[in-house]
């Protein structure tokens, strides 16, 4: 298996899948502060000022002899009370899996589910009875409801899958486990935000149970979009690949930053990129 291109700690944890148990989920969020500077105004919308940050090599590890992932918020193995999670955005597991190798038939309920393959392709089967494989130009979404099981394995034998896995609390528990898939930002679409997951039924979009609208975006270098944030509402803006630029600071792939500020927040691309964000209730 290649050295995949993550950032590690020293110290490695064990690696499983487990349970999120409901005193993980209630635990409160915190995080070292960074306030970046005002840079002025746009249409009488103040620029966002603060942010808290999740820097790439600060994350959880998880590592077996097929598997490189790293957490951003606490999962399986990896505890830390300062970072289990924020808002309803429960994980962001960054995975690389080894050819022809992948997590066998586990269970899920009661959580919204994405799959977002980045390179490679990933072979997925579940108790519903689908079947097929995610790669890149496609976004997977299962919600677990009342419960599901399923297996991923790299659709490969030899080279490696690499993929982020999002989960977010759903807002009722039950009802009837689902599965469905969206396309992502292509070439096509560069420099926009595109919609992927909504809790509004109406967006053009995969309907999830939860206030949350994700968002990703392919930009190229020197590229930049704005995401204005509403009052009341939390953004969490993920790098999946590439560096970019948050109003102005540097982020490189694996970064995460978060604010709980309504305003306007500049995306631009120091080099080709891949973002997603996440506006949650």
């Amino acid at each position: 298996m290649r050295k995949p291109t993550l950032h590690y700690r020293k110290a490695f944890v064990p690696y499983g899948v487990g349970m999120t148990t409901r005193r993980d989920l209630l635990a409160s969020v915190t995080s070292a502060a960074l306030v970046f500077p005002t840079r002025g105004w746009a249409a009488g919308t103040p620029r966002i000022t603060h942010f808290d940050v999740r820097r790439s090599e600060d994350r959880g590890t998880g590592m077996r002899d097929w598997l490189y992932s790293r957490h951003t918020f606490s999962f399986a193995g990896y505890r830390d009370p300062a970072h289990m999670g924020f808002r309803s955005l429960r994980v962001i597991n960054e995975d690389v899996v080894a050819g022809g190798r992948g997590f066998s038939l586990h269970p899920h309920r009661d959580m919204e589910i994405l799959t977002y393959v980045l390179s490679g392709g990933l072979r997925h089967k579940d108790t519903l009875g689908n079947e097929g494989v995610i790669r890149p130009g496609l976004i997977q979404h299962m919600s677990a409801g009342t419960g599901i099981r399923h297996s991923e394995f790299n659709a490969a034998a030899k080279t490696d899958v690499h993929f982020l896995q999002i989960w977010l609390l759903p807002n009722r528990a039950g009802g009837a486990p689902k599965y469905d898939e969206r396309k992502v930002p292509t070439a096509e679409n560069q420099g926009q935000l595109t919609l992927l997951a909504s809790g509004d039924p109406k967006a053009d979009a995969i309907t999830i149970h939860q206030d949350a609208h994700v968002y990703g975006s392919q930009l190229r270098k020197g590229q930049v979009l704005t995401h204005e944030a509403q009052p009341g509402r939390g953004t969490w803006i993920q790098v999946a690949e590439g560096s970019v630029e948050l109003n102005g600071q540097r982020f490189i792939a694996g970064d995460g930053a978060s604010t709980e500020q309504a305003g306007l927040l500049d995306i631009k691309a120091l080099e080709p990129s891949n973002v997603v964000l996440f506006d949650l209730g």
